[in-house]
């Protein structure tokens, strides 16, 4: 009678490895490889990216390029405005012809 009560209740390190092991890779799956799958991507365009290509940047500035260096690119968003911006900060490419249809 008295024995039956002095045993802990719960399962120990070994319930806790039930959980939280499932927990770690719900995690994983949902979070930590998206992301890395994204980042991947990113890479990956900004490696790419040529003169002439048009060019959103994370700010929103809408530009082609004009030259591509290391790690920077010059965009050139209006006659005779051309700006400066790391690689990076490039957000997506946009199709051919874009800026064009934007402008009318």
């Amino acid at each position: 009678m008295f024995l039956a009560a002095a045993q802990p209740q719960g399962g120990g390190l070994m319930s806790f490895l039930v959980m939280f092991v499932p927990l770690l890779l719900i995690m994983y799956f949902m979070m930590i490889r998206p992301q890395q799958k994204k980042m991947k991507q990113h890479k990956e365009m900004t490696a790419g990216l040529e003169k002439g290509d048009e060019v959103m940047t994370t700010g929103g500035i809408i530009g082609r390029i004009s030259k591509v260096k290391d790690d920077f690119v010059v965009l050139n968003i209006s006659e005779g405005v051309d700006l400066k911006f790391q690689k990076a900060s490039i957000a997506q490419t946009l199709p051919k012809g874009t800026i064009k249809s934007i402008e009318e």
